[in-house]
């Protein structure tokens, strides 16, 4: 640790919170954040985060027992807020003692904060805007990722550089803020905890580390792609309210088009109700990712990236990935005058 001296001071807020020895998270990719990725993580001094994503209590249990197996350091879990079982997903949390847990996807529901911080365990949140995170803050989370729009999969409308200038001068002082989306090198980190970040969040970059257990052409495809092959998702029809997805061009992007068009002209002919054409389209994704993730139909499935994509061109161990961010970052720190 002693390597990364000025780093770690600008970090420590965030160490201190998470347990671990550098405020580095690893977002929470369904599939790919699981059990290898998350110790590894953690086991490099980073801090893993389990993508719950749309598993059942009982997958959850066996991920986490299954984690506490490998990783020798804190790690926490990544709950979706719109989860049908989200108040027993976080029972589950409770009997594994789970230290932290992060809330995305939306508004947390009502009593869902209260019931994180009843089992003792801290709540991370994620602020797309300010007024949010001031709200959020107010009801009881501890602390806060601000996640701009080069970010991998789900994403808000505004960029990383900007939510970090609305966000940090006016929150960050006194309270805990991650910045994530984009992230690919040490520098950039560097300027975040200037900025009065606690710590950062990075998932492309770990998605095709050496521990990753995604398949081989899932990597290929993020090794050969560039920062403008990771695109976003279209919503074609108003009324189908879809939110953004990044990933990467391929035939899956286009037949997510093709299908909202297809739905629209049955919401027109009133042969499906607006619940039902919605309900069309968020079956449309189910599967994909893991179609692409597990069993590397990189044509067909979904390949969820960052628009740091560019940035990984190989296979490393995390622990390389990491001890690269945190050497390039104290290298960017050292050139700063001295205060």
């Amino acid at each position: 640790m002693s390597h990364f001296l000025k780093t770690s001071a600008l970090m420590q807020r965030g160490t201190a919170f998470l347990g671990s020895e550098y405020a580095i998270l690893c977002g929470a990719m369904s599939w790919v954040s699981e059990r290898n990725l998350v110790a590894a993580i953690s086991n490099a001094g980073g801090f893993g985060v389990i993508a719950c994503g749309a598993m059942t209590p009982e997958l959850l249990d066996g991920e986490i027992t299954g984690t506490k197996a490998l990783a020798r350091k804190p790690f926490g879990v990544n709950l979706i807020t719109m989860h049908p079982q989200l108040f027993e997903l976080i029972g589950v949390c409770a009997k594994h003692k789970v230290g932290h847990v992060v809330l995305a996807g939306g508004i947390p529901p009502k009593g869902s904060v209260e019931a994180i911080r009843e089992l003792g365990a801290k709540v991370i949140c994620f602020a797309p805007t300010l007024a949010l995170g001031k709200k959020l803050l107010r009801s009881g989370a501890d602390a806060l990722v601000i996640e701009g729009m080069e970010a991998g999969g789900h994403i808000g409308p505004v960029s990383t550089s900007v939510l970090a200038q609305e966000i940090l001068p006016e929150l960050a002082e006194d309270n805990l803020i991650f910045v994530a989306g984009g992230i690919g090198r040490g520098e950039v980190i560097a300027s975040y905890l200037e900025m009065g970040a606690c710590g950062v969040q990075l998932g492309t970059r770990f998605a095709c580390a050496t521990e990753s257990i995604a398949h081989p052409d899932f990597k290929k495809a993020f090794f050969r792609a560039n920062a403008r092959d990771a695109i976003a998702s279209v919503q074609v029809d108003p009324r189908l309210p879809v939110i953004p997805v990044r990933a990467l061009k391929n035939k899956g992007t286009e037949e997510f088009t093709a299908k909202q068009i297809e739905v629209g002209k049955l919401l027109d002919q009133g042969s499906v109700d607006m619940g039902e054409a919605q309900l069309r389209i968020e079956h449309f994704w189910a599967g994909a990712l893991r179609r692409a993730v597990i069993d590397g139909d990189v044509e067909n499935g979904s390949l969820m990236a960052g628009q740091s994509v560019g940035m990984v061109t190989k296979e490393e161990p995390v622990a390389e990935i990491m001890a690269a961010l945190m050497a390039e970052c104290e290298a960017a720190l050292a050139t700063r005058k001295a205060a």
